[in-house]
């Protein structure tokens, strides 16, 4: 059964050099739960969905569509073996490290009844210098961008409390074909895929779908 292996936040954020902002939030750990999980506000004007997580971005990560980032178990195995360092729950920056469901190939527009919140998948993670420099790694944003293993966010359409341990259960699936892998790549190496993310409706982030008007003038 697909479950939550691990919920993590960071709790302060933290003065760094490569961030655009000077500080981060990225460093997140695991924490006991359960912790309140709800639609934060806008993008720009809000932080993380999940209680207690701190973000110092407003402007690029938070708000309603970026609500909740989960990152699969298997992914962060994959990668360990392929960087050979270890790689602990929360390392890319996760609020839910997943076990047993696959992000890669998930919906845009999924749902998941996760404790007692349903969670929405709206769009691939994409990567930043931040999220580099956190790792320490030369070449990292394009490295991570060829493999396409990004991750999910979500939004909250219903608040609740999550734990580690509770079960994921996916309650609804769109009759799309609009993967999250087909986002992340229309948006960083494939824009001819762009005018499909419409198909997923407004599970899609309001800026991508101004992007996708913009570079197709797709109306």
């Amino acid at each position: 059964m697909p479950a939550v292996l691990a919920l993590n936040i960071a709790r302060t954020t933290v003065p760094v050099g490569y961030a655009r902002e000077g500080a981060t939030g990225i460093d997140k750990r695991p924490v006991d739960g359960p912790l309140e999980v709800r639609a934060p506000g806008a993008k720009g004007t809000a932080g993380s969905g999940v209680a207690g997580d701190a973000i110092a971005d407003v402007a690029s990560h938070g708000g309603d569509h970026q609500a909740v980032y989960a990152y699969a178990r298997e992914d962060l195995d994959w990668w360990q073996a392929e960087l050979g360092t270890d790689l602990r729950n929360g390392r890319f920056g996760e609020n839910l490290t997943t076990a047993g469901i696959d992000q890669t190939h998930a919906l845009v527009g999924e749902r998941w009844r996760v404790g007692t919140a349903l969670l929405e998948i709206t769009a691939p993670r994409i990567p930043c210098r931040t999220f580099a420099g956190f790792l320490g790694l030369t070449g990292w944003v394009k490295r991570f961008t060829q493999v396409a293993r990004p991750g999910a966010y979500l939004r909250v359409l219903e608040p609740g409390q999550i734990a580690a341990g509770d079960e994921i259960t996916v309650v609804h699936r769109p009759e799309h074909d609009v993967t999250v892998e087909l986002f992340f790549r229309a948006v960083l190496t494939d824009a001819d895929l762009l005018p499909r993310l419409l198909d997923a409706g407004d599970a899609v982030p309001p800026e991508v779908i101004d992007l996708v008007h913009k570079r197709t003038a797709v109306s």
